[in-house]
């Protein structure tokens, strides 16, 4: 038997003119009540009539999503939260994998194919933000290498996460620690070194290495290689990110260098692998569902008219300690 708004009503306890109202997005639902709906509306798999409503208001009830890449749990998490946030608003979501404009417009873009638009760690936002201002089409920015403050956007202190991390291990006594950095046009690459350049002069102590360079396993695994053969090892690392610290544990694993026992590893992002091979991985996780669900709510919003400034939302992250990590060996 298919599912109608009265028995979303009748699950969340409220009236069905709230239901519509958190259907519609209105702002005038408290925001306790819109929880109760949109649970009520993901445990009965609740589909709105989509076509109707689309045709009453002249849109197409599609949100173009934007990413550079899917080979990343984090990313994969903030997708799911985006598309089952959406699908509680009766949205559909089109999903491009992209890495820009470049010389063509974006086919999302063209011909009001979408009602909006998220843009998940874009590259070169710049083309993305004349062009989706021409066009007057809503968008929000997530994870934006640029601070634009006319475009609406949700980001994470990444200079927190790299702070708290170096923090960690100075705390566990360590004062040889290295950076293994990512490319220099992130802007989370960049906040995450300087937190870490924060924690260590607050203590009054030097970087014992900084290295850049992609976000890979291939490359951490190449750092530390290098390292080694210079006999010039740390006792403590803070990879801002976690293929950089698997790929580096792994080089140090080959010679029967330990971890943590011998050189403790932070890494970044909390990807699936990060819990699943040993040692679990000490690292700093950013809040993905909040970051979809919050993306989701401006965009819609926008589209609405409910809000006319932009705004940013900025989430702090979390470390989460395991077994990488540990005091270092006494002289």
């Amino acid at each position: 038997m298919k599912v109608n708004i009265f028995d979303v009503a009748k699950k969340s306890g409220l009236s069905v003119v709230t239901v519509s109202r958190v259907l519609n997005n209105s702002t005038s639902v408290r925001e306790k009540n819109r929880e109760k709906v949109l649970k009520a509306i993901k445990e009965l798999d609740y589909h709105p009539n989509a076509a109707a409503r689309s045709l009453a208001r002249g849109k197409t009830r599609i949100i173009g999503l934007i990413v550079t890449t899917l080979q990343d749990s984090f990313l994969d998490e903030v997708v799911k939260e985006v598309t089952d946030v959406l699908k509680a608003h009766g949205y559909y979501l089109a999903l491009s994998v992209s890495s820009g404009m470049e010389d063509e417009e974006h086919y999302l873009i063209q011909e009001d194919r979408v009602d909006g638009l998220i843009i998940l760690s874009p590259v070169n936002e710049g083309p993305y933000v004349v062009e989706l201002k021409k066009r007057k089409i809503p968008f929000v920015m997530v994870d934006n290498q640029k601070d634009i403050p006319s475009v609406s956007n949700v980001i994470v202190d990444n200079f927190k996460g790299g702070y708290d991390a170096t923090k960690h291990l100075i705390e566990l006594g360590h004062k040889k620690i290295a950076h293994l950095g990512g490319p220099a046009f992130f802007l989370s690459a960049i906040e995450r070194e300087k937190g870490y350049l924060q924690a260590l002069q607050e203590e009054g102590l030097e970087p014992f290495a900084v290295e850049q360079g992609e976000f890979t396993i291939k490359q951490g695994y190449k750092i530390a290689r290098k390292w080694m053969e210079a006999s010039s090892l740390p006792t403590a690392v803070f990879a801002g990110d976690d293929n950089l610290a698997i790929g580096f544990m792994n080089a140090l694993s080959e010679v029967g260098i330990r971890v943590p026992q011998d050189v403790s590893v932070v890494g970044y992002d909390d990807q699936i692998f990060a819990s699943a091979l040993k040692p679990y991985l000490t690292t700093v996780r950013q809040p993905s569902a909040q970051i979809g669900k919050t993306a989701v709510d401006i965009l819609l919003k926008q589209i609405d008219g409910n809000l006319k400034r932009s705004m940013t939302v900025k989430f702090d992250p979390e470390l989460i300690v395991r077994e990488s990590t540990a005091a270092p060996k006494s002289d």
